[in-house]
Order: structure tokens, then sequence, then C-alpha cells
């Protein structure tokens, strides 16, 4: 399916994944989280070509997700913010840390997120938002919601 096809599907996973779902997109929203602002410093971090490095920050500015802003140094230039809708991916990141952790960290993690007023580690939670119960996928059962496509 082409890419014009999948962000037109009626799926709250398929539609994000347009955006976010190659590797690169997901580790400059990583690198924003992390306070890394500029271009070329998002460039150096990341060892990421040029080229794909505009693409993927053309594409985060044009979802919303990065805004521009005017940044002077010896000429002015843009950096990077994330907007509120960014910031709304933190739960996703931490849950694909959590994944990465238990999965493909053997000798621990190698980063702890650590809440700044206790200490305590970070960490997501499915919840039942009626009875608060903590959900594992063998809990829930998706159902049609009002904007499902009707067929």
């Amino acid at each position: 399916m082409r890419y014009e096809e999948l962000i037109a599907q009626p799926c709250s996973i398929t539609r994000p994944l347009t955006v976010l779902g190659d590797r690169w997109t997901f580790l400059v929203v990583k690198q924003a989280f992390a306070g890394v602002r500029r271009f070329d410093d998002l460039q150096a971090s990341l060892g990421i070509s040029r080229s794909r490095l505009a693409d993927r920050l053309d594409r985060l500015v044009e979802h919303g997700i990065l805004r521009r802003e005017p940044y002077k140094d010896t000429r002015t230039r843009m950096e990077y913010r994330l907007t509120d809708k960014g910031l709304d991916l933190y739960p996703v990141l931490l849950a694909i840390r959590d994944w990465g952790d238990r999965h493909m960290a053997p000798d621990g993690p190698p980063v702890h997120y650590r809440h700044r007023d206790c200490g305590g580690e970070a960490h997501v939670h499915l919840a039942c938002d009626r009875c608060g119960d903590e959900l594992t996928a063998r809990d829930v059962a998706p159902a049609p919601g009002p904007g499902a496509a009707e067929g």
C-alpha cells in the first residue's frame, strides 16, 4: 500500500506509523526529548545524512510534532522544539525503552529515566480508564469506535 493510502486508513495505529514508522524519525524525536534542537547537533548525534535528517525534520514539522524557531549565531538559523503534540509521544518513547530494556539489554538498562523529585524509575503502565486495573494484551478486546469505516 502507498503512503497516501495508509494515512487514509481508519486506524489510529496505522496513521501515526505513516509519520513515525521509520527508525530515523523516532530517533530525531528521542534526541528532541534529550534537548538536542539544532540541525547540526542532531546530525552529529545521530550520524544521519543531512538530506535524510532534513526530510525527517520537515515531516515532523508538517505533522505538528516539532516546530521551527529561529536562533541567532553568525546568521539566523532554525532550531526544532517539541510541540504539545510532540510531547505527547513521551509515553510511546518510554514504552519502547521498557520493551528494549526487557528484551534487548542483556547487561541491564543502558540508561535510567529517573523521576526528578524522588529518584524512582519512570515506566509506562497500561490501565483501564474505568476501574483502574492494570492491563495486558490479553485483557483488551478491540471494538469499533466512532471513526471506524463503515462496510
